[in-house]
């Protein structure tokens, strides 16, 4: 209630300066995040949570809300009065609300949708083969990288996967590229490591970092050596595995053809289960009683700005609140802290490739396999589409980029 104990100070029309508690080389970009732009006070302090309500919204962009039907769909109109108008191409942005991903592309090939993609639903993996085979909706369909990271967690305080030869043995006998191959479809990119690329700092494909997550032959052999290593030769007296998924067709797919891996590769046997996800979230929050939650649990994440402040640090330091593995490493926790403090970009670097190693490599606390794509729809009549690497879309510049020069140069 305080203002000058926030650490914000107005030092001209245009100029902030901040404050901070601890020296943080990622500001700039959390800066940079929508979180930070300014809010209308006073619409907020005469609505309180309904100032984002149709009747009592303000804002200042390129477009404004005129119709908002919870459940159902919205409609943005260009903005006359801001001031790059003359810019912004669309006059008129329909938005409908679609639940389901299939029902989505039904839409789409039905001519009810101009654009099919993030920031909603994508393509679904049961209908790429399809559409790829397609002389039409071929040409429509363009996949994108995007910067967020599929990965299994690992409950590291339930046995037998308080063992880092076990974990790590479960990573390596994962096929990743053939998932990808088979079941997603998607061309995402096979994971060693938890950032993808365009992470600053990220070390996504580099051979020092967990390679025989790149490397399916390689990796089936250590897996099967570090389980006998663990006391499990070809998988004797090793336990049945729980591997817990949100409630998605295509989590299970992943899920079958990942534990058909293990059954092959390590001779264990695995037992499939899913819950809605708000019920799993339940039972995967950090460090619930070992005893009910399963050994192995799907996740996975997306950047809010892209610095690995935001993803080993934020998600794995063992006094973040995000740490779902329940796991600690007094090493990982020191660099990860210090590299979040370090004005070198080098030696961040450096840092954040040792924690990589760390967690994804030597204790293998996650199985990180793979980077995301966006797999989008576009008609051929939207001639210059833009699409980001993450998640805010800025819609005034998203036609101005020929979508194929995009592709050429962010192609993993």
């Amino acid at each position: 209630t305080d203002p000058d104990q926030v650490g914000v100070r107005a030092v001209g029309d245009y100029t902030l300066v901040f404050t901070l508690t601890h020296p943080a080389s990622y500001f700039p970009a959390i800066a940079g995040m929508w979180v930070a732009r300014p809010q209308p006070q006073w619409a907020i302090e005469a609505h309180r949570d309904a100032w984002t309500e149709l009747e009592n919204i303000v804002t200042n962009g390129p477009y404004m809300l005129t119709e908002w039907v919870h459940g159902d769909h919205l409609t943005l109109v260009k903005n006359p009065d801001w001031y790059d108008a003359d810019q912004v191409q669309i006059e008129v942005i329909n938005g409908p609300i679609v639940t389901d991903a299939h029902t989505a592309l039904a839409m789409y090939e039905e001519g009810k949708l101009d654009y099919l993609g993030a920031p909603g639903w994508g393509v679904p993996s049961d209908q790429l083969d399809r559409i790829k085979a397609d002389p039409v909706l071929s040409q429509e369909l363009y996949i994108l990288p995007r910067l967020c990271t599929y990965y299994y967690g690992f409950s590291t305080d339930k046995p037998p996967f308080d063992n880092p030869l076990v974990r790590r043995a479960f990573s390596a006998a994962i096929n990743r590229q053939g998932l990808i191959d088979n079941v997603t479809k998607g061309e995402q990119q096979p994971a060693n490591a938890f950032a993808p690329p365009g992470i600053f700092g990220n070390v996504a494909g580099d051979p020092d970092v967990a390679p025989w997550a790149l490397d399916y032959e390689q990796g089936k052999t250590l897996a099967q050596q570090w389980l006998a290593e663990a006391g499990y030769p070809n998988g004797e007296g090793f336990p049945e595995v729980t591997l817990m998924h949100n409630t998605s067709p295509g989590h299970r797919a992943i899920a079958e053809y990942i534990a058909a891996n293990w059954t092959e590769v390590l001779s264990v046997t695995v037992n499939i289960t899913d819950l809605p996800w708000g019920e799993y979230l339940g039972v995967i929050a950090p460090c619930p009683s070992p005893e009910d939650k399963p050994h192995i649990w799907r996740m996975g994440w997306c950047a809010d700005y892209p610095d690995q402040n935001n993803w080993v640090y934020e998600v794995f330091h063992s006094e973040y609140g995000a740490n779902r593995i329940c796991w600690h490493n007094e090493e990982f926790d020191t660099i990860t802290s210090e590299a979040g403090a370090e004005a070198d970009p080098e030696r961040r670097k450096t840092l954040y490739k040792r924690a990589e190693e760390i967690l994804c490599e030597e204790e293998a606390g996650i199985a990180p396999i793979y980077y995301y794509t966006s797999v989008l729809m576009v008609k051929p009549y939207l001639e210059r589409y833009y699409s980001g690497l993450g998640h805010v879309y800025k819609w005034r510049i998203i036609f101005k980029v020929f979508l194929p020069i995009i592709m050429k140069q962010y192609a993993p």
